[in-house]
């Protein structure tokens, strides 16, 4: 008599490698939108650093726009009168899914409110509860 697996065993096995493959690709996705939500917050920390040192340095008024992605954040002469030359702030990040990091409310020289772009329904991160309405993902003037 030949020893083989029988096809059952086959099947067993079969259906426990594709159980195993189901949880290993939704952790994996779940891993990845954490670490683009890790990204966006890391990004407005820096964001709103750059902001409030144009402040500091600009007779206390912030940029008047957000520049887009991949432009250049410039604290200017013409604007700030207490520099001798153009300085460059930051080179303004994109969203990890692409795209520009938005302004909510008023963003003017006085204030800012600035979230991650909308991703779906009202959501600006993809794994936290932070909405339009809850708006703890945002970064807003400190002054």
């Amino acid at each position: 008599m030949k020893k083989s697996f029988t096809l059952m065993e086959m099947l067993i096995v079969i259906g426990i490698i594709a159980i195993l493959v189901a949880l290993g690709a939704s952790s994996y996705s779940t891993a990845q939108k954490k670490a683009r939500d890790a990204k966006r917050k890391s990004d407005l920390k820096t964001i709103q650093n750059s902001f409030e040192q144009y402040y500091s340095i600009c007779n206390f008024s912030y940029p008047s726009a957000i520049p887009a992605a991949g432009a250049k954040l410039t604290a200017t002469v013409a604007d700030c009168s207490s520099l001798t030359a153009n300085v460059d702030l930051l080179t303004m990040p994109a969203d990890p899914l692409g795209g520009n990091y938005q302004c909510v409310g008023t963003c003017d020289t006085a204030e800012y409110s600035i979230c991650p772009k909308d991703i779906s329904a009202g959501t600006y991160l993809e794994t936290e509860d932070c909405n339009s309405t809850n708006k703890s993902c945002c970064i807003t003037s400190q002054q």
